[in-house]
């Protein structure tokens, strides 16, 4: 083992052979002696293979073998081993599309079933150069935010469908509630951007329609006839749906072994008949109901005979109207939440197709001079389908999303025994509750009616009440209901596990990312509501645009305390509690109604609206004060109050002056440039831009975490 290489043998220094005699070794003397080495000594001396002699057989391997039972193979027949890593066979079977790694089949036993650098068989993807060429483009499509919801509630019940895998987990979020804060925000995203472009093709029906029937007696008219459905819906069952049958249908889904689908079947249906049932008897007392809506209209006759006509077109919307909700709390409760945020958008552009075609025939307001008494009655009949035929597609739209999920709706009326009793005595309390709302909207409507027709001025009754509502209603459509229905279902399940600590999270987080768009855009309309209406009604005139944007105005800080109430009373609803709400409301329309009347005795009638805009925030204001105290104590006495009252009082004291420089910037620009379009435009971006670059900066340099959270979310967005 240790003798030298036999090709050293026989040369001599320099690599010569040595003639004749012995070979010398490198560096031996004349002598032929070689010197120690010092760095070899005793290098081997305790090595245990120098006096083994290594042609001999180990005597214990030699005694084990039996070469007899064992012979060695003959001369040139042995075989080389097979390699031990191969290519795994190719499966007999087609691969299951809903696994993305397939298992291999077994393979032999052996050392061949340990892959190299120590792989699992049931974990690797063996991929060729085509498949890494073809799929290195492809995006990869990221987790759904909301799937851990539907997993959650068919997670206790048995659905036809084949388990699926786990998804990937999710990364840790980060320290202070940053990645919750995002994660809801990410949830929200396609319910805001739906709920978007329905309140902006709405402003854009309400600019034709204003366009199109002026703001005096006709336009009135149209719009007490257009809200009346709604009203009526809201009073009947839309209140129930709207609340109770979210988190009843959650638990139906959690429970039932079908997936809440029956449960999902029957309520459809029950409301389908009830709701058939109200329109016939709607239709037949359209007189009455317009004479409850507003005693100068039905004192008028002309007016009275347009405005009957217009409701028997629009009242068969409440069926439609009824059977879109449904669907859509169906979705919601199934984790799809952008279907019912997106098809109200074909119900205003068949609106919109409807006002632009009687435009077209008969011209502006402005150009006809139309009123009650000269408005043909085809351009009644146009604007009565048009608005009937609306609904109807957005009802008809949400059937692919449900066939998309695994529903299908079947008849059923099978009512008793089934729960649906328990969910129409809950919702005895919400019914009662929007019959208060109501009889408060039914006092301002009769008082602004009457303010506009003794007023002699255009833009001072209902329709520029509701067009300035509108206006300032889109910023809670959009945020605050987007986020609470990201959040209902999750505080419903909270509610149902009676854990307080979950629902009051929630609830916080739900205010405070709200808020972030809320209170600015509150000091928004405070600061230029009167450029952004005479921008957006100036079709209607000058007079009719500047009344509407002081009436905004009016309404401007009461978006606070309105947004923060829907908040409070989802808390309520998660409980299953409808008669906290009815009496909460019941105290806001009492302050509306008592506050709008007497703003309608004591102030001018061209101010009396305005007035009744600013009561309807402090009406809410109100009632605020008291949801609040009440969800605190069922809760146990904490809101995270001190949170969310720190992050409002921050978020206005970053808003004030903002509000007050870009309020200041666009009146200035009014006054140099004129109230027209051009200068209304111009005062709004200038003042508008100041105002959000101040609210910001302020924001930044104060730390306010919700705006930091949004903020990079934004420029997370952007940077992809």
């Amino acid at each position: 083992m240790n003798a030298p290489y036999d090709g050293d043998r026989g040369q001599g220094a320099g690599g010569a052979a040595s003639p004749g005699g012995p070979p010398v070794p490198p560096g031996a003397g004349q002598d032929g002696s070689v010197p120690p080495d010092p760095y070899l000594q005793h290098a081997y001396e305790d090595d245990p293979y120098r006096a083994r002699d290594l042609a001999a057989q180990d005597p214990v391997s030699e005694a084990l073998y039996d070469r007899a039972a064992h012979p060695p193979p003959p001369p040139g027949t042995y075989q080389e081993p097979a390699p031990l890593y191969q290519q795994p066979p190719a499966a007999p079977y087609a691969p299951d599309p809903r696994i993305w790694a397939q298992t291999p089949p077994p393979e032999p036993a052996g050392p061949s079933r340990h892959l190299p650098y120590g792989d699992r068989p049931a974990t690797t993807q063996f991929v060729g150069v085509d498949d890494l060429v073809t799929q290195a483009s492809d995006d990869r499509q990221e987790p759904d935010a909301f799937a851990h919801l539907f997993r959650d509630q068919v997670g206790s019940g048995k659905p036809p469908v084949p388990p699926q895998p786990e998804p990937a987990p999710a990364p840790a979020p980060a320290k202070g509630g940053g990645g919750k804060v995002s994660g809801l925000l990410k949830s929200s995203a396609v319910m805001a951007a739906g709920t978007l472009v329905s309140r902006l093709t709405g402003f854009v029906r309400s600019l034709v329609i204003t366009a199109a029937l002026g703001a005096a007696i006709l336009g009135d008219s149209f719009t007490i006839a257009y809200t009346l459905p709604t009203m009526i819906y809201i009073l009947t069952v839309g209140g129930g749906l709207n609340s109770v049958f979210v988190p009843q249908l959650v638990r139906a889904m959690k429970d039932d072994e079908d997936g809440g689908e029956a449960f999902a079947n029957r309520l459809l249906t029950l409301v389908m008949i009830a709701l058939g049932l109200i329109v016939a008897a709607a239709v037949l007392v359209a007189p009455v109901l317009i004479k409850l809506m507003s005693s100068t209209i039905a004192d008028d006759v002309a007016a009275n005979s347009v405005a009957v006509t217009f409701a028997r077109y629009c009242l068969p919307t409440i069926f439609f109207m009824g059977v879109h909700v449904v669907m859509g709390q169906i979705l919601n409760a199934r984790g799809k939440f952008g279907a019912m945020m997106w098809t109200p958008v074909l119900n205003n552009i068949v609106m919109i197709i409807t006002f632009g075609l009687f435009i077209w025939v008969y011209g502006t307001s402005a150009e006809s001079q139309m009123g009650v008494d000269t408005i043909p009655p085809e351009g009644v009949r146009l604007l009565g389908i048009g608005t009937l035929l609306g609904l109807v597609v957005q009802a008809l739209a949400m059937i692919p999303y449900l066939r998309e999920t695994g529903f299908r709706f079947r008849p059923r009326f099978d009512w008793k025994g089934h729960g649906l009793g328990k969910t129409v005595k809950l919702a005895k309390w919400t019914v009662l509750f929007v019959l208060a709302n109501q009889a408060g909207v039914l006092v301002v409507t009769q008082l602004a009616t009457a303010a506009g027709s003794a007023s002699g001025h255009d833009g001072t009754g209902f329709l520029a009440y509701s067009n300035a509502q509108l206006i300032w209603g889109m910023p809670q459509a959009i945020i605050t209901v987007s986020v609470m229905a990201a959040l209902l279902p999750r505080i419903s399940r909270a509610a149902h596990d009676n854990d307080p600590g979950a629902v009051r999270d929630d609830i916080s987080q739900g205010l405070r990312n709200s808020a972030v768009a809320i209170v600015p855009v509150a000091f928004a309309f405070l600061a230029l509501g009167l450029p952004m209406a005479t921008l957006l009604y100036a079709s209607s005139g000058t007079e009719a645009a500047r009344s509407m944007g002081f009436i905004l105005m009016a309404f401007a800080l009461g978006l606070i305390p309105y947004s923060v109430q829907y908040v409070v009373l989802r808390g309520f609803y998660a409980y299953e509690d409808t008669r906290t709400p009815f009496y909460n409301t019941v105290i806001v329309a009492a302050v509306n109604a008592a506050a709008s009347a007497l703003c309608y005795v004591v102030l001018p009638a061209r101010w009396a609206v305005v007035g009744m805009a600013f009561s309807y925030g402090l009406a809410y204001a109100v009632g605020v004060g008291v949801a609040w105290r009440r969800l605190s104590n069922r809760l146990g006495g904490d809101l995270d109050g001190a949170h969310v009252v720190r992050t409002y009082a921050r978020l206005c004291m970053a808003a004030v002056p903002a509000a007050l420089v870009g309020g200041a910037v666009g009146f200035g620009i009014l006054e140099v440039v004129g109230i027209g379009a051009l200068g209304s435009l111009a005062a709004l971006i200038c003042g508008g831009a100041l105002l959000l670059g101040i609210f910001f900066v302020a924001a930044k340099k104060m730390r306010i975490e919700e705006v930091n959270g949004l903020v990079g979310m934004v420029r997370g967005r952007l940077g992809r």
